[in-house]
């Protein structure tokens, strides 16, 4: 499997954090938006869902973050040494996510209940809303995960769907390249120059990502 590498020291050709953020307080850079939504909304959907969301709750969940995002996004100042905005975007699903837990805990079988009025604790039990140490443990999980994946998505653009697929079972798959190029009918020597190539552009890919977001 593909590992990202530390980050590298920074490269002034590729946007830093900072400048995409101070894009997004523009509404109306759509490339700025479309690339956040693209980069993020895998992350704050693995997270809602893994804490034990259904599909739909976990799509609000995108869509409530996301415009909390855009609502608050200029208040926000980029300073690492007061919070990253990874920390800032976890605090915004955080609040998403527990709200859905805090409702579920008035509703039980179809029924909705007043929330003035006490639960059982067995409702209680049964919808327990994920705590704070659990979530961030969750996000850093989703985090690395959807960094890699975004940078997968990319760099499957800038390679044939060939050298892809070979990539894609040799390395992503765990397939003995011997085996992959058995069953592609290509050389031995493609699947280790598909592997060479694409890990290349993705560790690349992540290092970049890694600097215009966190």
């Amino acid at each position: 499997m593909i590992r990202p590498r530390p980050a590298a020291p920074r490269d002034d050709s590729i946007p830093t954090r900072a400048t995409l953020l101070e894009r997004l307080k523009a509404w109306d850079d759509q490339a700025g938006w479309r690339e956040f939504f693209d980069t993020y909304w895998g992350l704050i959907y693995g997270v809602a869902r893994r804490t034990g969301l259904n599909d739909a709750e976990a799509q609000d969940v995108v869509q409530e973050t996301i415009i909390a995002v855009a609502k608050n996004i200029a208040d926000f100042h980029y300073d690492r040494a007061r919070g990253s905005f990874k920390s800032w975007l976890l605090q915004q699903t955080r609040w998403r996510v527990q709200g859905y837990f805090r409702s579920r805990q008035y509703q039980r079988d179809g029924q909705r209940f007043p929330r003035e009025q006490p639960l059982d604790t067995t409702v209680l039990e049964q919808q327990p809303a994920p705590g704070d140490s659990d979530l961030e443990k969750l996000w850093e999980t989703e985090w690395d995960r959807n960094l890699l994946e975004v940078a997968l998505q990319r760099v499957k653009t800038q390679v044939t769907p060939r050298q892809y697929q070979l990539f894609s079972l040799h390395v992503l798959n765990e397939i003995p390249a011997r085996l992959v190029a058995e069953r592609l009918g290509a050389k031995l020597a493609e699947v280790y120059f598909a592997k060479y190539r694409i890990t290349k552009l993705v560790k690349h890919e992540v290092k970049r990502l890694e600097k215009t977001i966190a």
